[in-house]
């Protein structure tokens, strides 16, 4: 494929990342405040779990993506750099810890995710409506970054009923590298099937993708069309950058002009709000994309 930084001829392997993907790390006096807050409170965010490229800019601006349900996942994907294994009991007091925690650093805008938990019976589906119920009582926005729940729509709706802001659920790849770079027990019709239930439920929905794992062009379009049939309103599209050795190698880095030709596409197939650039994740932004939405909406 044109467009894109591929493997060296030599020995198969990318070489050094190209000018667009080195990070210049500036951290300032609130992302040392949002840091050690976090700390004291014994709370979990992704922005640390998976090792994301945006800390320092979110972390500096205030903002944080909370993990719920613990910090080990009971399902093993090759992309993602959070720790797998037996969890641990939930945490009753998180919920309280959160609100504590959103007060404290005056957001707006919270982003819940959480790990999946298959070994609890209802998925920590009401431990995670409990999560945004709580931080809903400060009158802050909540966006929630939900597992799949084995495509039980009886858990999806603890979440619902929590009356998050948006309903996140990410399918992160194309179709044919699903069993590749997802744990087996993630499926991509499932995971359409919770994005189009949150819209039949009218919620504001959004999804993820991940670039530079082997998809074509072809492939990521197809993608994107899914979400779009199942009601997706926004799509955020980044690239795929490999968290250590032990997790998938990364097979091209796509220059910013093909996520700025994804982002004209998604939105002339119908999306109220897609992000597509080298650095940007599911959560980037997030606060951005909903007032988007509700611009365009109503």
């Amino acid at each position: 494929m044109g467009g894109s930084h591929t493997r060296n001829s030599k020995n198969g392997r990318l070489g050094n990342k190209p000018e667009w993907l080195k990070i210049r790390l500036n951290p300032k006096e609130s992302f040392y405040f949002t840091r050690n807050k976090l700390k004291a409170l014994g709370l979990n965010t992704v922005c640390q779990e998976a090792h994301c490229p945006n800390i320092v800019k979110c972390w500096n601006n205030k903002t944080a993506t909370f993990l719920v349900l613990g910090d080990k996942c009971t399902r093993v994907c090759r992309f993602c750099a959070s720790e797998s294994g037996r969890a641990d009991k939930l945490d009753p007091k998180e919920p309280e810890k959160l609100k504590i925690a959103v007060e404290k650093l005056g957001l707006k805008y919270v982003v819940l995710t959480s790990v999946t938990r298959d070994d609890l019976p209802d998925f920590g589906s009401n431990h995670f409506g409990r999560c945004i119920r709580a931080i809903r009582e400060l009158g802050v926005l909540v966006e929630a970054l939900i597992p799949d729940f084995s495509g039980e729509l009886g858990f999806l709706e603890n979440v619902l009923r929590a009356e998050p802001n948006v309903v996140c659920h990410n399918i992160e790849t194309v179709k044919r590298l699903q069993g590749e770079v997802r744990d087996p027990r993630f499926s991509y019709e499932t995971s359409l099937k919770i994005l189009k239930a949150s819209k039949d439920s009218y919620f504001i929905t959004k999804s993820s993708l991940m670039v530079g794992l082997g998809e074509t062009k072809e492939e990521i379009f197809d993608a994107m069309q899914d979400l779009r049939r199942a009601g997706v309103d926004i799509l955020t599209i980044g690239q795929y950058l490999r968290p250590s050795p032990n997790h998938l190698e990364v097979k091209r880095y796509v220059t910013p002009e093909e996520f700025s030709e994804y982002e004209k596409a998604g939105l002339k197939m119908g999306f109220k709000y897609v992000a597509a650039s080298p650095f940007v994740r599911s959560s980037y932004n997030a606060e951005k994309a909903y007032e988007k939405v509700m611009e365009v909406s109503f």
